[in-house]
């Protein structure tokens, strides 16, 4: 994992880089504790997934807008959870289905997966997360590749 600084020293997401595929990014982690009142992107401008966090203040506005027709070719589901109450256990798997990276993600967390496999465990009872998904969404049989654990 590395914690990346912006160029004015804030903390930035943890990104989490593939082991078997050094420089290809798997995974971005950003804790609720490390959200600052700077704009801080936590995926890389070429990623399809595109999560920023800024802490606001009373009465901030954006002007009015809508977004513009634009062709967007996509090759894979990406997904973030935001964790909004409890916990979660998440693991992680690199691109050869070698597990890189167990960790707790509390409320306010946010992990965005590019490319690494992974999986939950709920820890807390009524636990409540939003998930997002690049989509159109073709079932189950299309989507996913399901990593032996050695059962």
């Amino acid at each position: 994992m590395v914690t990346q600084l912006s160029p004015g020293g804030q903390k930035m997401s943890e990104l989490v880089y593939s082991h078997s595929e050094p420089g290809l990014l798997l995974l971005a982690i950003n804790r609720f504790a490390d959200i600052t009142k700077n704009r801080t992107d936590m995926c890389p401008e070429n990623e399809y997934l595109q999560i920023s966090t800024k802490i606001m203040e009373k009465g901030t506005t954006f002007k009015p807008h809508k977004h513009n027709e634009l062709l967007r070719t996509t090759d894979r589901t990406q997904e973030a959870w935001v964790i909004l109450k409890g916990k979660v256990h998440a693991t992680f798997w690199d691109v050869d289905d070698k597990i890189i990276l167990e960790t707790t993600l509390n409320s306010g967390d946010c992990a965005v997966v590019f490319r690494a496999g992974h999986s939950f465990e709920v820890l807390e009872e009524e636990t409540m997360l939003y998930e997002v998904k690049t989509g159109p969404y073709y079932g189950v049989e299309k989507d996913k590749t399901f990593i032996s654990q050695g059962d």
